[in-house]
């Protein structure tokens, strides 16, 4: 039985009555295997549970068997089925249980879990919304349905399953600027004199992307992005032909970013005079064409996987995404 005396923000009340109603629910990528790396991970109280680096909560196959009161091979079979019959309008018994309830929540993907590597080995990783279906299940669906999942249903419907993996593992959320506005502070006066660099010329589309949701941390550093495509704008157009040459100025990212071993970064610093050819071909090229194929990329790392990508793609509302029709 669930420990959760401690008072709780209120979540969910009845799953099946306000899961319409309720915010939009993590859901996994669409992709079977993240580029995500396990935050913190522990058994607590004989159920394994932990959260990812992006925030998302989630427990393991044992843990959910735990939490259920089901034996785990029922959950395995459970997983299995839904891949099973993933896209199929057949489903009967538990099979139509979990498809009507996880489709109610928008959730669409082809298996109930995500793959994650954490130190060389996989964990099988359920996320919150894909639990609390269980943990229902096993409460009031199943042929015989236990007084564990009863117990923990009624409690984690006051708590909420998320609040409460947060505070067992003594979780905190990363405060979501602290990465760009570390970035801004080392870089606000580096700009060589009558030169301007792709990081301050892009820190308002950063701001539109943290806003919209995309983790930006040392896995994902728009100004790379831009400051790769805009090079090669630079040399395929031969700019440099009708402005000073650019030159090299020292960067330096935050010490806790992996970049930082590598420091002190030189990247490119253009001359002023080309600033209003950056700001044209920044608003007209990049932000239309190159900036969502690199949200699309980043997919994995979002706590909506594909469907927030082509949201946030969709930000500066593109005609088209190079290489994709």
């Amino acid at each position: 039985m669930l420990n959760l005396s401690k008072p709780a923000t209120l979540f969910i009340k009845r799953i099946n009555s306000l899961i319409a109603k309720s915010p939009r629910l993590p859901a996994t990528p669409r992709q079977l295997r993240l580029d995500l790396g396990i935050e913190v991970e522990r058994d607590v109280n004989g159920i394994e549970m932990g959260v990812l680096e992006n925030g998302m909560t989630y427990l393991t196959q044992r843990g959910l068997s735990a939490i259920c009161g089901a034996a785990r091979s029922t959950i395995q079979e459970i997983s299995k089925e839904w891949e099973d019959n993933f896209g199929l309008d057949l489903q009967r018994g538990r099979s139509l249980y979990f498809s009507d309830y996880l489709r109610q929540a928008g959730y669409d993907d082809p298996t109930l879990y995500m793959e994650i590597e954490h130190n060389g080995t996989t964990h099988y990783a359920y996320p919150e919304v894909v639990c609390m279906a269980f943990i229902e299940f096993f409460a009031f669906e199943a042929q015989r349905t236990n007084d564990t999942a009863q117990r923990n249903f009624r409690k984690l419907a006051r708590y909420g399953l998320n609040q409460f993996i947060y505070d067992a593992l003594g979780y905190k959320p990363t405060d979501k600027w602290v990465y760009f506005n570390d970035r801004v502070t080392i870089l606000q006066d580096s700009s060589p004199d009558g030169y301007f660099i792709v990081f301050k010329e892009t820190t308002g589309m950063v701001v539109d992307l943290i806003r919209a949701g995309l983790p930006v941390n040392d896995k994902t550093i728009p100004d790379i992005s831009v400051g790769k495509c805009w090079s090669k704008h630079w040399e395929d157009s031969g700019l440099s032909e009708d402005h000073d040459d650019r030159i090299k100025f020292e960067h330096n990212y935050p010490n806790y970013y992996p970049q930082s071993a590598s420091n002190p970064q030189l990247p490119w610093a253009y001359p002023d005079s080309a600033l209003p050819e950056f700001r044209r071909w920044f608003r007209h090229e990049y932000l239309p064409t190159k900036y969502p194929a690199y949200i699309l990329k980043k997919a994995s790392v979002l706590s909506g996987g594909m469907d927030d990508a082509e949201q946030i793609a969709a930000l500066y509302e593109p005609k088209k995404i190079a290489g994709r029709k």
